[in-house]
């Protein structure tokens, strides 16, 4: 059983940088619009703020947690946008102070964890690295979001890693998602980390095979960039239609984002 005490370090990292960007804000800056089509800052952080909570209720009342999955069945093309736009509404300081609150609550909560332990989630039940690094996944796509609407940019780490394992991991929830049956046989995925070294998944000699830069990957996985303005290479027809549909986080597939040039 693996530790989840690095990637519980890496999440409270990432959020904290995210924390830094926004916390010297104008509020005039909370509503400058993101890359995310009638999304602001303001939404990106509040939609921050609901999943960790949602997350802090997985982990801590699998019954609160029935409760909220009925709210999403109930209106599941709109419950996301919904609950940003609702949170977007609060003053940005207020906004910023709750979303503090719950990332504390949840890193407590994910320390505390029992070993083993697994929770409810929008998709398949998660462990506490696997919950730990979905809220990573999230943090910092949406973080990508805000500072290219403040017009700065993030570099790479090697926080990075975890979002392209979970990507990898949920290569066939991304087939189902398309209603698609998996492929019986692994891939090879090899991506190079920010700092040149080599993250490999899945056996050597595959067929199918998977390689580019990690961040690259990535941005795919959260449909933070579209395929044609990646440097990724498919080898084989079934790595190459993953490509096209890679999802890392749970629910139905996005939108995605078209590729540079395009009108949003």
């Amino acid at each position: 059983m693996s530790d989840p005490t690095p990637v519980i370090d890496d999440l409270r990292e990432e959020s904290e940088e995210l924390d830094a960007l926004v916390a010297s804000l104008s509020p005039q800056e909370w509503r400058l619009a993101t890359p995310a089509p009638g999304w602001t800052v303001a939404h990106q952080i509040g939609h921050l703020h609901w999943t960790d909570r949602a997350a802090l209720v997985a982990v801590t009342d699998e019954a609160g947690f029935a409760a909220l999955v009925e709210q999403a069945l109930a209106a599941p093309d709109r419950y996301v946008d919904d609950a940003a736009e609702e949170a977007a509404g609060q003053a940005p300081a207020a906004l910023l102070a709750a979303w503090r609150q719950t990332r504390a609550a949840l890193d407590k909560a994910l320390r505390e964890a029992a070993p083993g332990a697994r929770f409810p989630w929008y998709g398949p039940p998660m462990a506490t690295a696997s919950m730990a690094t979905a809220r990573l996944m999230e943090t910092w796509a949406h973080g990508l979001d805000v500072a290219d609407a403040l017009g700065v940019r993030r570099p790479p780490t090697d926080r990075l890693r975890h979002i392209a394992r979970i990507g990898v991991r949920a290569r066939d929830f991304a087939y189902a998602a398309h209603g698609l049956t998996p492929p019986a046989e692994q891939f090879r995925v090899e991506l190079t980390g920010p700092g040149g070294d080599v993250w490999a998944y899945g056996p050597e000699g595959a067929a199918q095979r998977v390689t580019g830069p990690a961040l690259d990957f990535c941005l795919l996985a959260t449909q933070r960039a579209h395929r044609a303005d990646l440097a990724l290479t498919a080898e084989g027809p079934d790595a190459d239609r993953w490509l096209d549909i890679a999802q890392a986080f749970a629910g139905p597939p996005g939108a995605g984002r078209p590729p540079r040039g395009e009108a949003r």
